[in-house]
Formats: structure tokens, C-alpha cells, sequence
């Protein structure tokens, strides 16, 4: 076992390797992988979840003529059939899916998925990640396909949204992945 290695079993606190980044593996692309699977059920959840809030409440504008239902009789032909209730609907979910993503990596680091695979976001530049960098990381990602990159650079393991957000993804310990430690990574 590597000096390096046995340091980081022997203590929960990781060691630095520069200011920011932690001595921790980056994480490999199946891990990536499956932490999206989580993410993407997560992601899907929440959108229906949202879409479902901004349903009902269409629906109560709608029905007590709030809303005009341009002549239609039912509420459901009237969501269907008009392009500015589907385009709402669409914002809405989309907002809050991206959202669920934005929070998450801003406020701890990890998604559900990260956290059940011991994945965690960290800035290898000396700037916070903000929630403007957070964006551009998911714009970055291409819908997940950036990631691919991962198989390609083998040496690095990084992916695309995280060489152009300045960001790396590493797999935390055990004792890391607990939200106590946090304070000292």
C-alpha cells in the first residue's frame, strides 16, 4: 500500500493535495454512471411532482374563470390543445428539475445519486462553486453526454462539464461521505 493511500485509510480528515482539492480519487465512469441512474429517477420525480403542482393549479384557474378556456369544455383539452399552457408547463418542470440539480451541487456538493455512490463535486480552482458555475456545468454536460469523455481520458477521468467548470468529481471514504465530515474536507 502507497504512503498516500495508507494516509488517507488511517484518518477520516483527508489530506491536501493543493487548497482546494482533497487527496481522493476521481470518480470512474461507471460510478458516474450509476449515480445518474439515481439522478435521473430523482430528476424525473421532481418534474412530475412539479408538473403536477402547476397542473392543479391550471386547472383551478381554469375552472373558476380565472383562466379563459378559449371555448373549450374541458380543462384537459384546453392544457393540450393551447401551445402557452404546454410551453408553461414545460418552463416550470424544466426550472425545477434544474433546480434540483443546481441546489444539490451548490449546497453540499453531492445529488442523491452522488451521495449514495460516495461521489462528491469540488471546485480544483481557488473560486467557490456558485451557482452561476453550477449552470454553465450543466449546459456543459450536454444532457450527460460529456461525461463520456471519462471513457477517453483515462489518465485524468475528468469529464467535459468539468474541465470547462473547473471542477472534479472524486470518490469520498466512508467516513467522508458523512455530511459531518464536511466541515474538515
Amino acid at each position: 500500500m502507497s504512503a498516500k493511500k495508507a494516509q488517507k485509510t488511517k484518518s477520516s480528515k483527508p489530506q491536501k493535495t493543493n487548497a482546494n482539492t482533497p487527496m481522493f480519487p476521481r470518480a470512474g465512469f461507471m460510478r458516474r454512471l450509476a449515480a445518474m441512474v439515481y439522478d435521473i429517477l430523482m430528476a424525473v420525480a421532481v418534474g412530475m411532482v412539479a408538473a403536477m403542482v402547476m397542473i392543479v393549479t391550471m386547472t383551478l384557474l381554469l375552472e373558476n374563470g380565472v383562466l379563459d378556456k378559449h371555448g373549450y369544455e374541458h380543462v384537459s383539452d384546453v392544457i393540450q390543445h393551447s401551445e402557452p399552457f404546454k410551453y408553461t408547463i414545460r418552463i416550470w418542470v424544466s426550472a425545477w428539475v434544474l433546480g434540483f440539480f443546481l441546489w444539490f451541487w451548490r449546497n453540499g456538493g453531492q445529488t442523491i445519486g452522488m451521495r449514495a455512490w460516495r461521489m462528491r463535486l469540488f471546485s480544483t480552482d481557488d473560486r467557490p462553486l456558485t451557482y452561476t458555475r453550477a449552470l454553465y456545468r450543466i449546459i456543459a454536460s450536454l444532457g450527460g453526454l460529456g461525461t463520456l469523455l471519462v471513457l477517453f481520458d483515462i489518465k485524468n477521468k475528468q469529464s467535459l462539464q468539468d474541465r470547462l467548470a473547473k471542477t472534479e468529481m472524486l470518490v469520498l471514504t466512508k467516513a467522508a461521505n458523512d455530511h459531518k465530515a464536511w466541515k474538515e474536507i
